[in-house]
């Protein structure tokens, strides 16, 4: 596939009507189309020689040299300006404008492109005149479309646009501003690629990816980066967007109602069913271009992104669940189907939460809530299990007896003390993650958000088939 990229670029470049030139920061001619040879009268066998080889000879040339010289050395910016060039007898007027190639996000040299206006200055029809600029326009979307290539595969189209058409696209830095923060996340991930095919979970895993960035996207949403099996996105950001809140919260409900189409597409495969929970928060953060001139990605932080982290992590499989600040944000109507008090780390006091499963005009998007509630048993089953923090369990076992089992639900009775929205490890067939949903008479209603391979056999064993 990159060799294939790699060819439509190069032949994107030959076909140009513009003069294309790569230059390394070593100085050396990496690459130049057939119009750069015409143009500039270089010899056929450039390409491997050093800049200075083939330049410095020419002092009636100076000011090309140096403005290529200036964009090697000067790693900051671009360069534009329109320079004279004489090739034999004839002075021609060259258009040039540097911008830098990269691999893997860093700066590895340049690339110049160059057109002749000599024709264009002389020109006293106005006619005439329109034509050239709108052919050098249009060639001027072919860099611009080049560039973005090398860009767009790791970066949202808004952003490449921001980087390529503002002048201070690329420097480093950020400014404070309000918007919407989306976190997803897969249930049982990490347990899943333990046990599935490195290529399979690959194809699944973009599959799946692919499907939300579209829904994402379509709403206005810039995606940061994917965590893994998880995506970190924002709205409002680059571009200004005062439906922000709503925007994220129909994307989310565009992503949930995929989910099913995306699994039908799984088990055609035998690849596994996949669940997943988003949460949602609106605040002020710093964004911008984050790093070093030597790495640099365009992100977004502040308490309010780690706020966003905290809500995603009560939801469970299917769930939307968003802050307050964002249902405030929102002018559209929204359906509930609860409200959830929690009390996450770094926050003083209560928090309240809210799952949502529709959202008003203009987006008219709503999902169902499946809830299968578990069936009690005959028999009690005997569990041992641990607390999770973070992504660590306790060392203390604690111990209990399973009395209601469901399909993705469990009634458990233990004289632990557990909270609401606590995580869980059950040995159950292997490690059983779980969360509780609430304390009843009956003891506490957990979710299971993780199966392991045995679980099916061990629930044979209790339960019977």
């Amino acid at each position: 596939m990159a060799d294939s990229s790699k060819l439509i670029q190069e032949n994107i470049m030959r076909n140009m009507a513009e003069g294309v030139m790569s230059i390394g920061f070593n100085g050396v001619i990496n690459y130049v189309n057939p119009i750069a040879v015409t143009t500039l009268g270089l010899p056929e066998d450039c390409v491997g020689k050093k800049f200075a080889e083939c330049f410095f000879d020419s002092i009636d040339n100076d000011e090309f040299t140096q403005m290529v010289l200036d964009a090697v050395y000067d790693r900051t910016r671009s360069h534009e300006g329109i320079v004279p060039y004489i090739r034999g007898n004839i002075t021609l007027q060259l258009r040039v404008v540097t911008s830098f190639l990269q691999e893997m996000g860093e700066k590895v040299g340049i690339i110049v492109v160059f057109s002749d206006l000599s024709e264009l200055m002389d020109l006293r029809d106005a006619v005439k005149s329109m034509e050239k600029i709108r052919a050098l326009n249009s060639q001027l979307e072919l860099r611009n479309s080049l560039l973005s290539e090398t860009f767009g595969r790791f970066l949202s189209d808004d952003i490449v646009r921001q980087l390529l058409d503002t002048p201070d696209g690329l420097r480093l830095g950020g400014k404070k501003k309000e918007l919407t923060v989306m976190m997803s996340d897969l249930r049982g991930f990490t347990a899943m690629s333990e046990r599935m095919d490195p290529e399979d979970l690959i194809t699944m895993l973009n599959h799946y990816l692919g499907e939300m960035t579209d829904a994402i996207q379509s709403k206005e949403g810039t995606i940061i980066e994917f965590m893994g099996d998880g995506i970190f996105a924002i709205f409002g950001a680059p571009l200004d967007n005062e439906s922000h809140a709503a925007d994220a919260v129909a994307a989310a409900l565009d992503m949930q109602s995929r989910m099913e189409a995306i699994n039908k597409w799984n088990i055609e495969r035998d690849y596994p069913i996949l669940e997943m929970g988003i949460g949602i928060n609106t605040g002020e953060v710093i964004v911008g271009n984050i790093g070093s001139e030597k790495r640099t990605k365009y992100g977004v932080v502040g308490s309010n992104v780690n706020l966003t982290g905290r809500v995603e992590s009560y939801t469970i499989n299917g769930q939307i669940l968003i802050s307050g600040s964002t249902k405030e944000s929102i002018l559209s109507d929204m359906s509930i189907a609860k409200e959830i008090v929690v009390h996450p780390k770094g926050v003083k006091g209560d928090m309240k939460l809210y799952q949502v499963v529709g959202i008003g005009e203009p987006y008219n998007l709503f999902i169902d809530v499946k809830s299968t509630l578990p069936d009690k048993l005959d028999k009690t089953i005997p569990v041992t299990f641990y607390i999770v923090e973070g992504k660590h369990g306790e060392k203390k076992s604690h111990y209990g007896g399973i009395t209601a089992l469901g399909q993705d639900m469990a009634v458990i009775e233990t004289e632990a003390e557990l909270n609401v929205y606590d995580n869980m490890q059950l040995e159950a067939g292997g490690e059983l993650y779980c969360k509780v949903m609430e304390k009843n008479d009956s003891g506490y209603l957990i979710h299971f958000t993780s199966v392991p391979s045995g679980y099916k056999q061990w629930k044979d064993y209790f339960v019977g088939k």
